[in-house]
């Protein structure tokens, strides 16, 4: 039976689509497996019925991992695609947009919608379905990559009543935003179940509909959910229903364009309102939220800037592959840790290797750099587009000064020396002789040989020109009993080291004795004594329960930083969830404290705490009713190094914290007090520093916990915690809340006491209980008025100096220290530099309120700004190495350089 069309049902647009979880509770290839077959029936359905029209789940990676299987299909994909009834892209693959940087959004959308138009086109819709949350700067993210039109699920706040709004990026970018309510992208998933009741069924989905659309225009119907494939026949049923089918960006192409009389919204969707976002997943598996934000500092500010600017030819093919990896990590189900263990093995396999790939580049283009550096020097690589100051360590040989290329002597402190005798035993000396690989001993080259008093003598080093035959050795070891091996000395020092902008410097060893240089008049010596850390600008003291009170140049205090709390947690991967009876430990059971080094560039104590936690939860394996699980009485002994150090010339200080994690279903947290009272606090991520309060908007189904992402740094009440990786925090009770640590047993909990509902299936993930050695590395940074001067302090604790050991000559001098590019302006950061053909293109951001200008020194004397895409836009004047680019408040800006 078929319905007769009306007025009602024929404004419906039927979209027939699928959402593909690339991997998630089975791991990728298994997927796949399933997805050929998905796409093989797309293929033969689309082209046995002609009003076919499908949408592809907004991302590339579904045609990629299915042409990898059926290369020979490439042209019937591509011909549906140029037709307009098959929908692909924008997106490489569906992210998770708070944890992976702002730049590996950008590279996700410019790899996407390249390869879509190799295929006929990207579908011209931001469409992000499933998301948990969405970044504010993504309306302007994606205008400037040419799209006008977004479509999202979660996230979106009680105040929006309608299935459109205007969605409001900081910098004023406003673009029309499509809502899915009532079933988000499947709230048509339903329409054609019973194909004899077709008219009740559209006449129920009007009427819901209506009420979000209003009483004019077509209504949205997505027909589709998690990996479904298309149902054979659906055109005819479709037309039953009076209704008419197409693609998403079809339906989008006859709304009314532009954002004028709708709803605003600005800034980022993070509400519980409408649909739960699940905001667990910020905490889970922490060391593959920590393995990407490395592997995205290694690659953005290391490698292709290093390359950009110093390199030969351009590695373009490695970083490609590095990009594709990190792209492929940041899905929704992959960086996340919220899918199985073997898919949690896989993203960080993915993220090790495009770690690897940064690395290899760097090594590359440095390994160049340092051959100009004589043997026994140092180079010393600044990855900041600012000129630097900072402590660097060097391994050097002796114990002569260390001077720059100008000869002046560098600040230094000994910090270890190396151990000179390696091997002194009695043996054949035969046996002595098969540790030698040509010049190769023990590691290091053969500096020279002898033989006395029945002993065998090697003398060895890092680097050796002298020649060696050990046939000679070999012919001189009648009477030899012993064997002996000595090293060059070394030492490893900190020196404190001038660097260029994007540039690099060099210091050596060099004779004449004396004591090392004084320390700039601007620099003051950083001093450790009976348990306080002092470098004039920030004063730290170590309290007889562990913690930490800090006190800034300005008189900004702190105290009882760095408490620790361990918490129950009986959720998931998902939600964290306490037990019915918690029990919080947060009182050490014994505190030590030893001296790492007292200055004058580096001073640091360790912090021992041993405590006494919860060794599980205890009740929590599930019934048919929710459990009211609690923790076991049984504890384990947990020692948790802090150590503690304070750098010459740094007004934060550095904390890193290890321990054994060896219990099991709990919540640990690092607690910051604030010097003053504050309802709301500002943290970076992803192009934007985002304000929020005390409070998450509730609603829909889970309990709106105000836990939030902070990328490379959050502040309130006048302290900032200075972040390497993405971490869930929490204002409450006048302290800041970091995550360090969050372990659970199961991918979702069908019962859980925050939400009412399964997020996914039950499984068992005995991995994302985190066992073993954790790491975290932070620091704290008290600060006066505003957090201006966070951004700064963080460019310098998230990209350290590099140094590589000199490989050439050791009769040449230093080279003189070169800049590379400098970018300087009120707010200011830059996100990205890399080549482009035979440009340099070069990405800021201005984090402020207020129109800026972007400061662009260096080589080049062409400028011309481009959209996201890299597509080249207006010419900039240029004078003397020097571009003046003016910023708007909260502007993502590109430029090209030649």
């Amino acid at each position: 039976m078929t319905a007769e069309p009306t007025a009602t049902t024929g404004k419906i647009v039927v979209v027939p689509h699928t959402h593909w979880d690339r991997e998630w509770y089975e791991p990728f290839q298994r997927f796949r497996l399933r997805l050929v077959a998905l796409m093989d029936e797309v293929l033969d359905t689309m082209e046995r019925e002609p009003g076919y029209h499908f949408t592809l789940d907004g991302q590339l990676a579904c045609v990629d991992d299915y042409l990898e299987v059926r290369p020979e299909n490439r042209d019937r994909v591509a011909a549906l695609v140029e037709s307009g009834r098959l929908a692909v892209g924008p997106w490489q693959i569906l992210l998770d947009e708070f944890l992976c940087s702002g730049e590996n959004i950008v590279r996700n959308l410019e790899l996407g919608m390249a390869r879509a138009d190799k295929l006929g086109g990207a579908m011209p819709v931001g469409y992000l379905p499933d998301m948990f949350g969405h970044t504010a700067q993504m309306p302007q993210i994606l205008r400037r990559a040419g799209l006008e039109h977004a479509c999202v699920y979660r996230g979106v706040p009680w105040s929006v009543t309608t299935d459109a709004f205007a969605w409001v990026a900081p910098d004023g970018t406003a673009i029309r935003t499509q809502y899915l309510p009532a079933g988000g992208y499947g709230n048509g998933a339903h329409l054609f179940e019973h194909p004899d009741r077709l008219a009740e069924r559209g006449a129920a989905f009007v009427e819901t509909m209506r009420r979000w659309h209003g009483p004019d225009g077509e209504l949205l119907a997505m027909y589709g959910t998690d990996h479904s494939a298309p149902v054979r026949g659906l055109p005819g049923m479709v037309a039953g229903l009076g209704a008419r089918m197409d693609t998403l960006s079809g339906y989008l192409a006859d709304q009314p364009p532009g954002v004028d009389g709708l709803p605003r919204v600005a800034g980022e969707l993070r509400s519980h309102a409408r649909a739960n976002i699940l905001p667990g997943v910020i905490s889970v598996r922490p060391a593959l939220k920590q393995a990407m934000g490395r592997a995205e500092r290694m690659v953005e500010r290391y490698a292709e800037p290093l390359a950009a600017l110093w390199g030969a030819e351009w590695p373009g093919r490695f970083l490609d592959m590095a990009w594709w990896r990190l792209v492929d990590a940041s899905g929704h189900d992959s960086v996340t840790g919220c899918g199985v263990d073997e898919t949690a093995q896989q993203v960080a396999a993915r993220i090790a290797e495009a770690e690897h790939l940064g690395q290899a580049v760097r090594d590359m283009v440095t390994a160049r750099l340092a051959a100009s550096v004589p043997s026994g020097g140092v180079l010393v690589v600044n990855p900041t587009p600012a000129a630097r100051r900072g402590v660097v360590v060097l391994d050097v040989a002796g114990d002569d000064p260390i001077t720059g290329p100008d000869g002046a002597r560098v600040p230094i402190q000994p910090l270890e020396y190396a151990p000179t005798l390696l091997l002194d035993e009695e043996m054949d000396p035969a046996t002595a002789l098969t540790f030698i690989h040509g010049t190769e001993l023990y590691g290091q080259q053969i500096t020279g040989w002898s033989v006395e008093d029945g002993v065998l003598t090697f003398t060895v080093a890092r680097e050796s020109g002298l020649p060696f035959d050990v046939a000679e050795v070999r012919g001189a070891l009648a009477g030899v009993t012993r064997v002996r091996i000595l090293a060059e000395p070394r030492r490893k020092v900190a020196a404190l080291v001038e660097a260029p902008p994007l540039g690099h410097t060099s210091v050596r060893p060099a004779p004449g004795g004396g004591p090392g240089a004084h320390l700039p008049g601007a620099v003051r010596p950083s001093r450790a004594d009976e348990g306080t850390l002092d470098n004039g600008l920030l004063r730290v003291e170590v309290a007889r329960d562990g913690t930490l009170t800090l006190t800034s140049e300005d008189g900004v205090t702190l105290s009882g930083a760095g408490r620790l709390v361990d918490g129950g947690d009986v959720g998931d991967s998902y939600n964290y969830a306490p037990p019915a009876e918690d029990r919080l430990v947060s009182d050490p059971e014994s505190v030590h404290v030893e001296m790492v080094c007292a200055g004058p560039l580096v001073a640091a104590f360790d912090v021992w705490r041993t405590y006494r936690w919860p060794a599980a939860g205890d009740g929590i394996e599930g019934t048919p009713e929710i459990p009211a699980p609690s923790r076991t009485e049984a504890t384990e002994e947990i020692a948790v190094r802090t150590r503690v150090e304070l750098r010459a010339g740094e007004p934060f200080v550095r904390l890193s914290l290890d321990f054994d994690n060896r219990c099991a279903d709990h919540r640990v947290r690092l607690h910051v007090p604030l010097p003053e009272q504050a309802a709301v606090s500002h943290a970076e991520g992803q192009f934007a520093v985002v304000t929020r309060g005390l409070t998450a908007e509730g609603g829909c189904g889970e309990e709106p916990l105000p836990t939030f992402p902070a990328s490379s740094w959050v502040a309130a009440g006048g302290v900032a915690v200075l972040l390497e990786h993405v971490t869930e925090y929490e204002l409450t009770g006048g302290e800041l809340a970091l995550t360090l640590l969050r372990s659970v047993g199961f991918l979702s909990r069908n019962r859980h006491v925050l939400r009412p509902e399964p997020a996914g299936p039950q499984l068992a993930t005995p991995a994302a209980q985190s066992r073993g050695l954790r790491s975290v590395s932070l620091a704290l940074m008290p600060y006066a008025g505003s957090w201006e001067a966070v951004p700064g302090a963080a460019e310098e604790f998230r990209h350290d100096l590099l140094t590589v050991a000199g490989t050439g000559d050791a009769a040449l001098p230093l080279p003189e220290p070169a800049a590379g590019l400098a970018v300087e302006g009120d707010g200011v950061v830059m996100t990205s530099l890399r080549a482009r053909d035979d440009w340099k293109e070069l990405r800021v951001v201005a984090l402020t309120d207020d129109r800026t200008q972007a400061v662009v020194r260096g080589d080049f004397t062409r400028a011309r700004r481009a959209d996201l895409r890299g597509r080249p836009g207006e010419e900039l004047e240029v004078a003397g190495g020097t571009l003046r680019l003016p910023l708007g408040a909260w502007e993502i800006a590109t430029v090209q350089l030649a």
